[in-house]
């Protein structure tokens, strides 16, 4: 991508001009990718100039871009070579008019969105260029289908710039239907100094302080950037080298369902609070003692309630070189190499308690009185209280896992710039770049152990706080009452390569005209893959009490939380438990070695199965893994006329028509099952797997008009016009090349899960309107207003069908379950139907006991009499109607006189006609835009020779996260959320500035709700943080 096309005003005196030499240093800081423009001479002028530095250096400059581009664009400037200004450029960001963050749990700015458009549909450039992204999905620690940048990734010390593109432009790169953000690094032969220097700061973070012991990171880290830049051989030769490396320890503590809330009619066979059905599966009137229960419509409920705490380190290390030669005058050739490797890994201890379906009305137990499931009212009915009837045995879960993962970034490119004469110039760019994510443990990318403790009784959950509320009466912990249910090790890919070139060419016209036009080539080949040993052990690994030596530190839970409303009510369980995942590991592989384990029977395992049964898969060959490969192939052409007019009222436009062609083919790995198996109370699983690849191609292509056009109406008011077409790209894993069936997904009663996608889908298409008008009344200071308009068309949303497959069938059906139905078994008491199945019908085909006892343990297939298709819910991705997204942007900036104060912010009200339906039960697919939400930020600041002192508030208003939880088609909203920043420096002397960086001062947390803000999706707390340090420059 080029510069921001910048307006040429009317020829008047110098005193009704705009001042060219203060643009022109503009570009010299932001210049990158492009360099034939700013080889351009501006015209000879007598001007007055006036030197600034620091934080005002940076919004003049931003004003600058802003005032002087074609289209609307919007950026932010480095207060210095070195110094940006916040230590994340996703947070740099959301100071932009529109633009909003998503953080990551660590509360850190780690994608953006953009006048309500989503992450995944808007395009990050590292100069000019497409840069790959390699995401690995912590919703389900599965494979990837994401398009979104993490700017988590890079630091901020080599950023000279950011550029946010609003505005549909002929020359740029298509995929940012919400905006085109171009990062700038600075180029040697582009800054007319030499620049060498050097920073360090220590980072402390508060959230480690409210993790357990076992969990806690360094209390203090560090962080070290540096930068070279020098000129050699009269300014033809420039070599700039510039790198850093961080090292932070954080926190997260989450209360959360995993499983979502499940919205259904209240008369729904089976339904969760209705007595134990007939043996026909019919309804048979509630549960006694419900309060304020439904008679009709819809009602919701959830079955799990969970706390985590994580305690997380990440080691980042950014580096970038550049080498330009400039035989000539007319002649540039810039190399560069940018390498980012970002190494994460955590611990994660779970303590969890499962409520389905034994809900219950008023209860009286020896530990005292359990409250009634209460509901509130419609239109969709939610238990603000949630009862489960436990005898003193239950499971209640401690989980102890580990998160380790590497991504590295690396990029290699190469640029020439030929000014041929003083009306025609070139510009080739090609660059090939890869981004890989890996994992970087023994165990994977994942792994967890499932501690479980069986003294759980009667428990209640209360919604009726801000952190969800857990009550178990008389539930204490007891080591021989303890034993490993389940483990899960997975192991992760996400590797995705873009090879680029670009061709630019500039023609003038004359004074008034100039033609621009290109052509271009993407190839970008993207790899997601996925493989889990998933055992589900649940009646443990080897005899109870097998696991009493395993150390189990105990903390205060309501202590963890100690910043989220609730945290001190006096029915939350007290007590949070800490196992040890590697004495858990060590002690479940004996275990194994000489008990075997419950899924595969009981039979003793060898020393290497045992190490294999509690290991990731060393590739993704095995039955169940995912592996979606797909390339996409970019051909573009685009013209475009500028043109200004020197009239009475200085204007400019500019006209241009893009072109692009994309072929997709996509192959991805399909398992075909042969069998099913009820291998445990609630869990039946896909058998005899054998795998192959499926494959599908699509293509589509688009003509993409552009049209900007902007007025002087007096030296101190512009007004703007635009209007362009853009396209954003289907994910990756909408366009799957064949059908994959989930191994593990279907349930006692609940049917099987799958998907599939349609390389052949369209692109989201928008059309784009947008109006504004700025007013600088004084010298750095402006406010400016504006309006936009898109109107999205062929928006992906999903479908789901249910299918069969032969030789797949329920095992829980057929002749054996119906007689253990017609003896008296109630239909939500599983264990006791398969004890009835084991004792009258062991030995018979496909009835297989492993472990006789009070619980009966072994296998029943679908293979047995009468058994029927188990049914699958398979989703599928297909392009449907579209609808608008509108919004109004408000922004200013004021400086005031030469105190050294000033004060910016800007507010940006979004509404779009793709929400989602609220009043709908969980089987409706629907379309609502995730990330359409309001935005606002305040900063003030203060500013002289030695002191600078910035404060800055950032809020988000609520807005849909997602369309699916865990329990299907159910929308997640994240509340209203906003942050209090601050940062002070002093200099000493001219080389020399001390620094101070604090973060989230006002120590908020993150809350996200269902469809009511009862149904409570999760609430993160993380921390205040403190950076403190100091910059030299040589």
């Amino acid at each position: 991508m080029k510069h921001p096309q910048t307006s040429k005003t009317r020829r008047q005196p110098a005193h009704a001009r705009r001042h060219p030499v203060a643009m022109a240093s503009v570009l010299a800081l932001l210049s990158g990718a492009g360099v034939a423009q700013a080889q351009q001479a501006a015209p000879s002028q007598s001007l007055e100039t006036v030197v600034i530095t620091g934080i005002r250096k940076s919004l003049d400059s931003a004003v600058t871009l802003k005032r002087e581009s074609r289209g609307l664009v919007d950026g932010i400037v480095a207060e210095d070579i070195g110094k940006f200004p916040d230590t994340n450029l996703a947070e740099s960001m959301q100071r932009i008019a529109g633009v909003s963050i998503d953080r990551n749990s660590s509360g850190e700015g780690s994608k953006v969105t953009v006048r309500g458009v989503g992450p995944d549909f808007n395009m990050v450039l590292l100069n000019g260029r497409q840069m790959p992204t390699s995401v690995i999905n912590q919703l389900n620690n599965g494979a990837s289908g994401s398009r979104a940048f993490d700017f988590a990734n890079l630091s901020s010390d080599s950023i000279s710039a950011l550029e946010v593109y609003k505005t549909a432009r002929a020359e740029s790169p298509t995929g940012g239907i919400g905006a085109t953000i171009n990062v700038k690094t600075a180029r040697p032969l582009d800054v007319r100094e030499r620049i060498a220097s050097i920073g360090i700061k220590a980072n402390y973070d508060g959230s480690v302080s409210r993790l357990p012991n076992e969990l806690k990171g360094d209390k203090v880290t560090p962080e070290i950037s540096g930068i070279y830049s020098d000129t050699f051989g009269n300014r033809t030769l420039g070599i700039s080298v510039s790198g850093s490396y961080s090292k932070r320890s954080s926190g997260s503590n989450v209360a959360y369902t995993q499983n979502g809330w499940l919205s259904e009619a209240w008369n729904t066979p089976k339904g969760a609070f209705a007595k134990s059905p007939n043996p026909d599966g019919s309804f048979s009137g509630l549960i006694p003692g419900l309060q304020n229960a439904p008679t009709s419509g819809l009602y919701t409920h959830t079955n799990d309630m969970r706390y985590s705490v994580t305690g997380l380190d990440r080691e980042r290390l950014n580096g970038q070189a550049v080498l330009q030669f400039a035989p000539t005058k007319d002649l540039k050739f810039t190399v560069d190499y940018t390498m980012a490797v970002n190494t994460v890994k955590s611990k994660n201890i779970e303590n969890s308690a499962w409520f389905g379906p034994s809900f219950s009305g008023a209860l009286t137990t020896p530990a005292g009185t359990s409250p009634a499931s209460t509901f509130t009212s419609g239109p969709v009915a939610t238990p603000i209280i949630q009862t489960a009837t436990w005898d003193g045995t239950h499971d209640y879960g401690m989980n102890a896992g580990q998160f380790a993962q590497k991504s590295k970034l690396s990029s290699t490119g190469f640029n020439a710039a030929w000014k041929v004469n003083d009306a025609l110039s070139f510009e080739l760019d090609a660059h090939s770049s890869t981004s890989k994510t890996t994992p970087d443990s023994p165990y994977g990318t994942y792994a967890v152990m499932d501690l479980a403790l069986f003294t759980q009784g009667n428990t209640t959950a209360y919604y009726d706080k801000k952190l969800p509320i857990m009550e178990s009466k008389g539930m204490v912990y007891d080591s021989a009452k303890t034993n490993v249910t389940g483990s899960q090790f997975y192991n992760n890919l996400s590797d995705q390569t873009v090879d680029q070139a670009q061709l630019r060419g500039t023609y003038r016209l004359g004074t008034d005209d100039k033609l621009l036009a290109g052509l271009g080539f993407t190839k970008l080949k993207n790899r997601a893959a996925s493989a889990n040993n998933f055992h589900g052990d649940w009646s443990g690994i080897g005899p109870a009490g097998g696991f009493k030596d395993v150390p189990v530190s105990q903390y205060g839970l309501g202590g963890l939380f100690n910043r989220i409303p609730g945290h001190d009510d006096p029915r939350l369980y007290s007590t949070f438990f800490v196992p040890d995942f590697a004495a858990l590991r060590k002690q479940a592989v004996a275990n194994a070695v000489q008990f075997g384990s419950s899924s595969t029977g009981n039979v003793p395992m060898t020393p290497a199965a045992a190490e294999a049964y509690f290991s990731a898969p060393a590739d993704f060959s095995q039955a169940g893994a995912s592996d979606w490969r797909t390339t996409e192939k970019s051909t573009s052409a685009y013209g475009q006329w500028d043109h200004s007019f020197d009239t009475s009222i200085p204007m400019n436009l500019s006209v241009g028509l893009r072109y692009e062609s994309t072929k997709v083919d996509s192959s991805s790995q399909v398992t075909a099952y042969t069998g099913t198996d009820w291998y445990a109370d609630n869990e039946v699983k896909l058998t005899g797997g054998t795998s192959t690849f499926g494959t599908k191609s699509g293509k589509y292509s688009y003509w993409l008009p552009s049209i900007d056009w902007d007025a002087d109406l007096a030296d101190n008011i512009k007004v703007r016009a635009s209007y362009g077409v853009n396209i954003g790209r289907p994910g990756f894993d909408q366009m799957l090349g064949g059908e994959a069936l989930n191994a593990d997904s279907a349930r006692y009663n609940v049917a099987g899960a799958g998907s599939t996608g349609d390389p052949a889908l369209k692109p989201l298409k928008s059309k784009n309107l947008d109006l504004s008008a700025e007013y600088y009344y004084t010298k750095s200071s402006y406010v400016a207003v504006g309006a936009f308009y898109k109107k999205v068309t062929d928006f992906i949303s999903t479908t789901t069908i249910s299918k069969t497959y032969a030789g797949l069938n329920q095992p829980a059906s057929g002749t054996y379950y119906q007689a253990a139905l017609a003896s008296g078994i109630p239909a939500d008491k599983p264990q006791l139907i398969r004890n009835y199945i084991f004792n009258n019908y062991g030995g018979q085909p496909g009835v297989t006991v492993t472990k006789p006892g009070t619980v009966i343990q072994g296998d029943i297939l679908g293979t047995v009499p009468g058994t029927q298709p188990l049914q699958f819910n398979i989703t599928s991705y297909a392009n449907g109607a579209g609808d608008n997204i509108k919004g109004l942007e408000f922004n200013f900036q004021h400086m005031f006189g030469n105190s050294g104060f000033g004060l910016s912010g800007n507010y940006t009200a979004v509404k779009s006609g793709l929400k989602f339906n609220n009043n709908t039960d969980s089987s409706a697919a629907q379309a609502g835009l995730v990330g359409i939400s309001d935005s606002a930020n305040l900063v003030g600041f203060y500013e002289n020779e030695t002191w600078s002192v910035r404060g800055a508030y950032n809020w988000r208003g609520e807005f849909l996260a997602r369309r699916t939880d865990g329990a299907g088609n159910n929308p997640v909203y994240t509340e209203a959320y906003g942050q209090v920043d601050a940062s002070i420096g002093y200099k000493i002397g001219k080389n020399l500035t001390l620094q101070a960086d604090l973060l989230n001062l006002n120590d908020g947390y993150i809350r996200q709700h269902g469809r009511t803000k009862d149904q409570v999706v999760n609430v993160l707390q993380t921390g205040r943080r403190y950076l403190i340090g100091a910059r030299y420059r040589f």
